[in-house]
């Protein structure tokens, strides 16, 4: 699924919304969610799982075209842990909703 395809289901879903506000909408959470990850925090969609950062350590590694060693400096990576609801969803299990 797609940005544009996420904005046209929730059209489809809520026709009384202007599509441009569905779209600022959108691009709100997205952009919420990466600040937070670009600010080092975690964040939690319960019942569909949580982004965070994770610190990869300078490692070395080697150039696949001439074989020679480089080094690969330290970096931060986004990681996605999917919640207990959303893996029994993806393999077909009966999901209990807690309100």
């Amino acid at each position: 699924m797609t940005r544009s395809d996420l904005v046209a289901k929730i059209s489809a879903i809520y026709p009384y919304m202007n599509i441009r506000n569905v779209k600022k909408v959108v691009s709100i959470v997205i952009d919420s969610i990466t600040n937070a990850l670009k600010d080092n925090r975690r964040v939690e969609l319960r019942g569909f799982g949580s982004f965070s950062v994770r610190e990869r350590e300078e490692s070395e590694g080697r150039n696949p075209q001439n074989g020679k060693k480089v080094i690969i400096e330290k970096k931060r990576v986004p990681l996605f842990k999917a919640g207990k609801q959303l893996k029994d969803l993806v393999n077909g299990c009966e999901v209990n909703e807690r309100r």
